[in-house]
């Protein structure tokens, strides 16, 4: 059988490909290697599936670092707004949280996974699940179907390749995209993990002393080795067993790869501000205010109400400050000392974890090498490339979805317009 078009990938872009390219009649196969659709998704947003983030178009794309601003034409067409109408008219009612995360009232991401494959099924789209692909198929420059694993090969005039990266590889995304976008033609540019938890060597990590130590509302700021500022993230963090993670260090992490792979050093300094919107006299002021309202307590129990209590011992340390010490016998400059610690507290960053353990695949297909108005392939006519597969990356938060579905949107709406043309 011959099809019009056929996605690879059931995830959100190619489940968003495969509504947008059977809405006008087109014959779309959509093809999974595993046994679920949506299984990134269902697990997206701790389970409760973040479908967008509401901020304004050119904020949004700030928020998508990894060549945000490739979106433009895609998210003029299918935009983070239109996502929101999508999901609504379908009957998904959304609620609004912090920082413009959008989730379904429900608090369910399986809400939204069960929408859009019922869409699909409505939309005459044929699914096949348990069908790996083992290559994409070309000819004179274009593209004329797919070949399974099984050896089965099923033509059509377009294909969508939807596969994702290589994160999360227990929802099958393992890096099948790059070898078909290499033979058509394709460069994938160095693949890296990116909202991925950050490993330190400082001893403090390893003895484990602040392990599930969670501190929110701080910031973090990664530096290169000669000093310069790369980025500071605002949000919650927790210490590991291994290093730092939570929404502020996951932002951190794909700095840290970056410095790691530009300079000769085997760690970046990261500090940790405890209290972002204080400067550090007015830490002094006020922890020498506390101190000697409790003038007889040693300091290690003053500061007990101010700063976490298991981060005390380490930061007296560091600032040469006994913790038996009482408010007459402060001295000064420690006392400043300590107030800048609290301010910046610093912990080397090694590494991350693997890209396996990564929530987003840095790196993927070149971008110079896709038209942004439709997705197409420059290299081959009829490839298709949408989601993850490409050299796009985002912040958790709603981002990466956003740039799933509207790339998603974008394919398969020209793979369907580009029929009219085939001879």
């Amino acid at each position: 059988m011959k099809y019009d078009i056929i996605v690879i990938g059931g995830g959100s872009a190619g489940l968003m490909a495969s509504v947008a390219a059977s809405e006008d009649g087109a014959s779309v196969l959509l093809v999974d290697k595993g046994n679920k659709l949506g299984r990134k998704l269902g697990i997206s947003g701790g389970g409760r599936c973040n479908v967008t983030n509401a901020k304004e178009i050119d904020e949004l794309i700030k928020y998508i670092p990894g060549n945000g601003r490739f979106l433009h034409s895609a998210l003029a067409k299918f935009s983070n707004m239109d996502i929101m109408r999508f999901f609504e008219d379908m009957g998904i009612a959304l609620k609004e949280e912090d920082n413009g995360r959008m989730f379904p009232v429900t608090d369910k991401a399986k809400t939204v996974v069960d929408a859009l494959v019922n869409r699909v099924r409505a939309q005459g789209v044929d699914i096949r699940v348990n069908s790996p692909v083992a290559e994409v198929l070309y000819e004179d420059g274009k593209v004329y179907g797919v070949r399974l694993r099984s050896g089965e090969v099923i033509r059509s005039h377009a294909v969508i390749v939807a596969v994702g990266g290589k994160s999360v590889p227990q929802t099958g995304s393992e890096g099948d995209g790059y070898p078909w976008a290499e033979k058509a033609g394709h460069t994938i540019t160095e693949l890296y993990p990116t909202e991925v938890p950050i490993t330190s060597p400082e001893s403090f990590i390893q003895s484990k002393e602040l392990q599930g130590l969670s501190l929110r509302d701080i910031s973090l700021t990664v530096w290169n080795p000669k000093g310069k500022k790369l980025v500071t993230h605002d949000g919650d963090m927790l210490f590991t067993h291994f290093g730092i993670s939570g929404p502020a260090a996951l932002r951190c992490s794909q700095y840290v790869v970056k410095a790691l792979k530009k300079f000769p050093v085997t760690s970046v300094p990261i500090t940790l501000d405890i209290f972002p919107d204080k400067t550090a006299d007015d830490i002094y002021r006020e922890t020498l205010q506390i101190a000697e309202q409790e003038s007889k307590k040693a300091i290690k129990n003053v500061l007990k109400g101010y700063i976490p209590e298991r981060m005390i011992p380490l930061i007296l340390q560091r600032a040469n400050l006994p913790e038996d010490l009482t408010y007459h016998n402060i001295p000064r400059q420690q006392w400043m000392d300590m107030a800048r610690l609290i301010k910046q507290f610093p912990i080397a960053a090694n590494g991350t974890l693997s890209l396996k353990e990564a929530f987003v695949t840095g790196g993927g297909v070149n971008l110079k090498e896709i038209n942004p108005q439709t997705m197409e392939s420059k290299m081959t006519q009829g490839l298709y490339f949408c989601g993850e597969v490409m050299d796009i990356h985002g912040y958790t938060g709603g981002y990466n979805i956003t740039a799933a579905f509207t790339t998603g949107h974008t394919a398969g709406q020209s793979a369907a317009a580009s029929l009219q043309y085939q001879g």
